[in-house]
């Protein structure tokens, strides 16, 4: 509650003081915008043209006007500008994006939870998240499920981006920035006709920073550094009085680092030797000392065309999608102190080049300051075995005793859509249309030795290379998607009912591509789920109707009071082949030697998500405009959540999905905006969720504990000024102060629970101990409340802009994520963003 009180007190003081810290720009804000010049914000949101204040549904809108003024470009900036949402993105490589809204997340590696439509076209491959889409003219954020528009994957919502449409005149525009940590950012595009029925949009984007943190090993800038460019094009075509073509195309190719974690212990027990075996994650001081540099790759291709035919009473739309995204990433390995590349108890007994060179590096390396409670003693040998000598290394070390790991995810989709739909001003209104999807994934995890020579960045390296592999989990997935969809809407005087529908059958299946080779290092199989037998082929389908139901009462043009309900769904999957197994052997039942009962169990098939939720709310206007308002309630139960779970131990680690079998989210949320005057406006919002976990048999201790990665409320305040100073001279001020309340983010929360260390407690050198003394305490795993302030100030004078801006101006050290592996003992946490201080300037004609 201090915490709060502050977070709450600094942004009404700097509202006072500045007169210019502005909030968010949503559905407040934009009616505002539209209602302050008599025209109202148009949105797409529901798969057709109508005024913001008609959708029965919490629909958040940052109009082009605002993201001129707060810079926003890509999903973490609209996140940041909305109410009840939040993100965590690019802590461990690029493309790995987790939106949650109210309460439903999307989990690491299953399906996303929201639908991401860029100008009409739903885009399946969610990794472009992180990536601006074009010239952005438009971003709607929809809340609650949209299954019955949008299909799979849209339980938690959709974020539906309107890019620029080419006009009768030529038009462009440039913008250059440089902030602090040598950020440049620069885009440019140029637009308009090439012939009485053709225009087109050309754009580009590039930005590179050296990042906020450094390697104190290799004294360079290579822990969050970061290059990444992208060209768009697009073609519209008019094909006669009543048809349109439009093709787009786009690429976009990312080079920088990956796996933006330091280790944070969570060990009561031996805090008594070191306090910091027992850490809290907000406390944590980053510093990072690997040996090997992080690298990410990321180069997406896709192209797309949509045609509509207006036939008068009714109008046809079609579209076909390429996506093709391939990933990867190397960095520093997670094993050391579980002696995967350490023969033990003596050097001796080494024979091999991977040891060898692991104590070679840990006897340079003695005494090196790696983060406490870490140690690095003249053998490689862990603390519990050799406790006079022996080293605890952590997670991404200096030395090469951790190995190396490299991730490869190579995705293309092709997909199509046809729709038909009403066309007239009467009080019916109606659409029917049929989807199709094709997906070809192929994922894969492979640990390697590090001999002290290079990476090799491939999934497989034989034995006697630099980095031969010792640990392989690759599978190839196919799916193929086939949906019928279709809604009709009502108007009878002030009331309007609607239903929509939709059918997703979705064909999944799964074939392992290691190979049947041996473990150089161990001399098991390469995949330790090849102990229990081969590694099938598997296949399943999953089907869910979708419907949504949504009724408004509109007694004026002012207000409107709505109710919605509707059903989401998340297909289910496949976890790497022989995760089951891996997890049953090491975790399975504290029986056998070395082993812990973890109380946990995970399948190779993970169950489809389902959510049904409620919402109802008022939206409106009073004072001619100036003071616009919506507040909603919901109540929102989730079977079959799908959770990524981490584990790490002598196996190597193993990135799984499980399901928490129900969650239970209820919440409020309250958005104000005010034009004081004309060219001041204030803005305000509140959201609280409230989550509880009814049931989990993956980890039944659980209940009762919060839904992961769930903020317990956010909130937003801020002005903005917009007023001339002179002809054809602009003051633009805005500022926005968003709190993000306390989080978790796994759902072991205040529970105690054994770890790797129970388990090598009574088989080491200090087993007077009990085994208990290595269990692990996850009370100190949350991430607490923090506040960040972003402030732009500038002028616009004619076509030329000028602008001075900081992000995180107060300086906030907040983490944006920590993911527990609970038998590890600890969590992998990464920081947020920390401050950045620029100029920009642009013009445009």
């Amino acid at each position: 509650m201090r915490n709060l009180k502050f977070h709450l007190a600094a942004g009404v003081a700097l509202s006072a003081v500045l007169q210019a810290n502005p909030v968010m720009a949503q559905d407040a804000e934009a009616a505002t915008e539209g209602s302050s010049q008599n025209t109202p914000i148009i949105v797409t949101a529901r798969r057709q043209n109508e005024q913001l204040q008609d959708v029965p549904a919490s629909v958040s809108v940052i109009t082009a006007d605002a993201l001129a003024k707060t810079g926003a470009d890509n999903a973490e900036d609209f996140v940041q500008l909305t109410p009840g949402v939040t993100i965590v993105t690019g802590t461990a490589e690029a493309g790995d994006t987790q939106i949650n809204i109210r309460g439903i997340n999307g989990a690491r590696d299953a399906e996303s939870s929201i639908a991401l439509v860029v100008d009409g076209i739903l885009k399946t491959n969610t990794a472009q998240l992180n990536q601006p889409q074009g010239t952005l003219r438009q971003v709607e954020v929809l809340k609650g499920p949209q299954g019955a528009l949008y299909g799979r994957n849209a339980a938690a919502g959709a974020i539906v981006l309107s890019t620029l449409r080419p006009s009768d005149y030529f038009e462009g525009a440039a913008k250059f920035s440089y902030a602090n940590e040598d950020t440049i950012e620069a885009t440019a595009h140029v637009a308009g006709p090439i012939g009485d029925n053709l225009g087109f949009v050309l754009s580009g984007y590039y930005r590179t920073t050296d990042g906020f943190f450094e390697n104190i090993f290799t004294n360079s800038k290579t822990v969050d550094d970061q290059e990444v460019w992208s060209v768009d094009g697009r073609l519209i075509a008019e094909l006669g009085d009543a048809t349109e073509l439009d093709v787009k195309a786009r690429y976009s190719q990312l080079r920088g680092a990956s796996i933006n974690f330091n280790a944070s212990f969570h060990l009561p027990q031996f805090a008594a030797f070191n306090p910091a075996f027992y850490e809290d994650v907000n406390d944590h001081e980053f510093r990072y000392y690997n040996n090997i540099d992080p690298s990410n790759d990321q180069d997406s291709f896709d192209v797309s065309a949509k045609i509509e035919h207006d036939f008068d009473s009714v109008t046809l739309t079609a579209w076909a999608l390429y996506s093709d995204v391939d990933q990867s990433l190397v960095a520093d390995g997670t094993s050391a102190d579980f002696a995967r590349y350490i023969p033990f108890p003596a050097p001796t007994q080494t024979a091999a080049d991977v040891a060898g060179a692991c104590f070679a590096s840990t006897a340079a390396l003695t005494g090196f300051p790696v983060n406490q409670p870490g140690f690095i003693g003249p053998t490689p040998v862990p603390f519990l075995f050799d406790p006079a000598t022996g080293s605890t290394f952590g997670p991404y070390s200096p030395s090469t005793c951790d190995g190396t790991q490299f991730q490869s995810r190579e995705q293309t989709d092709i997909s199509g859509e046809i729709r038909i739909a009403s066309n007239g001003s009467g009080p019916l209104s109606w659409q029917l249309g049929l989807y199709y999807l094709n997906i070809d994934r192929e994922t894969g995890v492979s640990l390697g030795a590090d001999t002290g020579g290079a990476v090799i960045p491939q999934l497989y390296n034989a034995p006697g290379t630099s980095n031969p592999t010792s640990l392989l989990l690759a599978d190839k997935f196919d799916t193929d998607v086939y949906a019928a969809f279709g809604n009709i809407e009502y108007e009878m005087g002030d009331l309007t009912a609607g239903l929509a529908l939709r059918y997703d059958i979705e064909d999944r299946s799964t074939s392992s591509l290691v190979p049947n080779v041996l473990d150089p290092i161990t001399g098991g199989p390469i995949n330790p789920g090849q102990l229990f037998g081969t590694l099938d082929p598997a296949s399943a389908t999953y089907k869910q109707l979708q419907p949504k139901l949504s009724l408004s009462w509109q007694p004026n043009p002012d207000l409107n009071v709505y109710a919605n309900w509707g059903i989401g769904f998340k297909s289910g999957g496949f976890n790497n082949q022989g995760s089951s197994a891996i997890i049953d052997t090491f975790y399975g039942d504290g029986v056998t030697p070395g082993t812990i009962d973890a109380g946990v169990t995970i399948f190779d098939q993970y169950d489809k998500e389902v959510s049904s939720a409620f919402e109802v709310g008022l939206k409106g206007n009073v004072a001619n405009g100036r003071i616009t308002f919506d507040l909603a309630g919901y109540y929102t139960e989730i079977d079959d959540m799908q959770f990524f779970e981490f584990f790490v131990g002598s196996f190597g680690l193993l990135r799984v999905v499980s399901n928490i079998d129900e969650v239970e989210v209820m919440g409020a949320e309250l958005n104000v905006t005010g034009e004081v005057v004309d060219g001041w406006k204030l803005y305000g919002s509140f959201n609280v969720t409230d989550s509880e976990i009814k049931a989990n048999s993956s980890r039944p201790y659980t209940v009762g504990n919060k839904s992961p990665y769930t903020a317990d409320y956010t909130i937003n305040l801020g002005t903005e000024i917009d007023t001339p100073l002179s002809d054809g001279v602009d003051l633009i001020v805005r500022g926005d102060y968003r709190i993000t309340g306390p989080t978790w983010f796994h759902s072991v929360q205040d529970q105690e629970r054994p770890t790797i260390f129970t388990a090598l407690i009574p088989i080491s050198q200090v087993n007077f101990l009990p085994a208990e003394f290595g269990n692990a305490r996850y009370d100190v795993a949350r991430r607490d409340t923090y506040g960040v302030l972003n402030v732009r100030a500038g002028l616009e004078i004619g076509n030329l802009s000028i602008f001075a801006f900081g992000e995180n101006v107060l300086g906030e050290e907040y983490i944006a994520e920590a993911i527990p592996a609970i038998e590890f003992g600890g969590s992998f946490i990464s920081p947020g963003a920390r401050s950045l201080y620029g100029v920009e300037v642009g013009f445009k004609f």
